[in-house]
């Protein structure tokens, strides 16, 4: 018996297809009612690092809303978070001060953290998984 192969229900936010194209990654896939995202990064429009590091974890939780809100969630939406971090224990304050802005009250997501060397000329990069509201 052959299984058939199910078809990745992409997500995009508007205006910024080109550069997930470019990259050849979808921002998000949709799957049953969870909502897989792709890292998200603190890049201006044509796609470059922003230089300021405070600058850049916002621009990359704002990026982050966009995906979230062209698939019908938001942060309330979100039960695991993976951050990327070039320098870690130099970046925390600053990463916790903007977190703060945007996720909210307890109950928290879970959270992980990883500490890396390499994220192609980012600082910080954020990833999650949501619950789509009504199950699809």
């Amino acid at each position: 018996m052959t299984q058939a192969r199910s078809r990745r229900d992409a997500v995009f936010p508007p205006g910024r297809q080109a550069l997930y194209e470019k990259h050849r990654y979808s921002a998000a896939i949709r799957s049953g009612d969870l909502l897989f995202v792709s890292g998200q990064v603190g890049s201006r429009e044509d796609g470059s690092p922003e230089p300021e590091f405070e600058a850049q974890v916002a621009r990359a939780f704002a990026r982050l809303a966009a995906v979230l809100e062209a698939a019908g969630c938001t942060f309330d939406d979100v039960v695991d978070v993976t951050t990327f971090h070039t320098d870690p224990a130099a970046q925390f304050d600053t990463v916790m001060r903007v977190r703060d802005t945007v996720i909210g009250a307890a109950p928290y997501p879970n959270w992980t953290a990883v500490g890396v060397t390499w994220l192609a000329g980012f600082d910080f990069e954020i990833k999650v998984i949501a619950r789509i509201p009504g199950g699809h």
